[in-house]
């Protein structure tokens, strides 16, 4: 009788131990999160062609207004502490708007990394320069650091449809780029020397966010898209 009381007496604190065992642990859990704080990821997505214009059925665009107001929630909300990734799959688009993003991506106050799907290029890679680590696949597109300015000549077209095309102006070039004309010499070096600015001033971005040399920067850019693979090797992505 009495080994039994003992074995219930034993099995009493034995279930006790347990309970203030499990106690100890849910306790200890959230003591975990209060210093290592939280761990949540927020995933902003930057998807189609960056500008300021609005999605539609058939065409998504990453407008910097948007992504701006994503990027601010993520830096505010106290349950987002892991990091913010940026899902990027773009093209580029417009340099301006770029830029805009990308400032806050630099003045995120969270660890920011951008995963490249299929494209990550011009405006879109400048953007996720900025991050503080670029991941792709290996057959991603990444890159295509430069600038272009298109435009059209249709003059002799109009010429055969019988249009005659004229504007009355106000301001030697006021007409430049229209599409009844062609660029004078004058107008095609001025509109080089700008595109030459921006160029220049996206190597020095890239150099900038990725610790490299304006020197080495210039010699990958040149325009080029590269695989995953490819900008891996050429230090554009971490991995």
């Amino acid at each position: 009788m009495e080994k039994k009381t003992k074995y219930f007496t034993l099995g009493i604190l034995g279930g006790f131990g347990i309970i203030a065992i499990v106690i100890a642990i849910l306790m200890f859990i959230p003591l975990i999160a209060m210093v290592t704080g939280p761990s949540t990821v927020a995933v902003i997505p930057v998807v189609g062609e960056i500008g300021y214009g609005a999605s539609s059925e058939n065409v998504t665009i990453a407008n910097p207004d948007v992504f701006s107001q994503m990027m601010d929630e993520a830096n505010n909300d106290p349950n987002i502490g892991g990091a913010i990734v940026l899902d990027i799959n773009s093209p580029g688009g417009s340099p301006v708007a770029g830029e805009e993003m990308l400032e806050k991506v630099n003045s995120s106050q969270k660890p920011v990394v951008a995963r490249i799907s299929d494209t990550g290029a011009s405006a879109a890679y400048m953007v996720a320069s900025g991050a503080d680590e670029i991941v792709a696949s290996p057959s991603s597109w990444v890159g295509s650091i430069g600038v272009i300015l298109t435009l059209s000549d249709l003059s002799e077209y109009y010429k055969k449809q019988g249009v005659d095309i004229y504007s009355i102006t106000g301001g030697k070039y006021k007409d430049m780029g229209a599409d009844y004309r062609n660029l004078t010499t004058d107008e095609k070096n001025m509109l080089q020397t700008m595109v030459d600015e921006q160029y220049n001033s996206f190597i020095n971005i890239v150099a900038k966010n990725r610790n490299l040399t304006v020197d080495y920067v210039k010699k990958i850019a040149e325009g080029k898209p590269y695989t995953g693979q490819q900008a891996l090797n050429n230090s554009l992505i971490d991995r």
